[in-house]
C-alpha cells in the first residue's frame, strides 16, 4: 500500500502536488500528515523521508521523496491512470511546465508564500513579481488553449501598478 507523508495542506504546496494527483486519478494511498513547525516535526519526517522534507511516498521498502519525483513514480507505477499525456509532444510540454513550476518562480514563493487561510493584499507589486505572475498566467493560457482547443481570454489575475510583460513589448 502506498503511504504518502505530507505536511499541512494549508501551507505545503509541495505536499499537495502528489496528494492532488493521486486523489484525482484514484491511486490508493494512506495519508500520513505531519503538522509542520511543531515540536519534533523534523524528527517525525526523518522517520519516513531521508531528505527530512515532505512529501515522501513509501511503497513497500521503497521511499520516493520530492513532489515531482513522486508524481513521475506513480505515473510509471500506475500507467493505466494516465498521470501524464500519452502523446509524446503533449507529455514533453506537461513535463516542461511541471519542471518550470517546480524549480522556478522564486519571487512568487518569497512574496506570496502558500497560506490558503490568508488573503494577501499588496500595495505594490515589483516588476520581478509581476513578470513571474504573467509567466504563470501565460503557462495556463497556452496549455488550456493547446489542450482544450478553445480560446482562453487574457485576464490579469492581480491588479498591478506596473505594466504587464505583454504591455511592455
Amino acid at each position: 500500500m502506498n503511504k504518502l507523508i505530507i505536511g499541512n495542506k494549508n501551507y505545503s504546496s509541495w505536499s499537495l502536488r502528489p496528494w492532488i494527483l493521486m486523489k484525482e486519478v484514484g491511486i490508493p494511498f494512506e495519508e500520513v500528515r505531519i503538522p509542520l513547525f511543531q515540536a519534533g516535526y523534523k524528527r517525525e519526517i526523518l522517520k519516513h523521508s531521508p531528505s527530512g522534507k515532505v512529501p515522501a511516498l513509501c511503497n513497500g521498502s521503497l521511499t520516493v521523496w520530492d513532489s515531482l519525483a513522486i508524481c513521475e513514480y506513480v505515473g510509471e507505477l500506475y500507467p493505466e491512470k494516465s498521470c501524464w499525456p500519452h502523446d509524446m509532444a503533449a507529455r514533453a510540454m506537461a513535463r516542461s511546465v511541471s519542471h518550470e513550476m517546480h524549480s522556478g518562480f522564486f519571487e512568487i514563493r518569497n512574496s506570496l508564500p502558500m497560506n490558503c487561510r490568508k488573503q494577501t493584499e499588496m500595495d505594490k507589486i515589483s516588476l520581478e513579481l509581476q513578470s513571474e505572475i504573467d509567466r504563470v498566467c501565460e503557462i495556463w493560457r497556452s496549455c488550456r488553449h493547446l489542450f482544450q482547443q478553445r480560446p482562453v481570454p487574457r485576464q490579469q489575475p492581480f491588479p498591478s501598478k506596473h505594466p504587464s510583460r505583454h504591455e511592455r513589448r
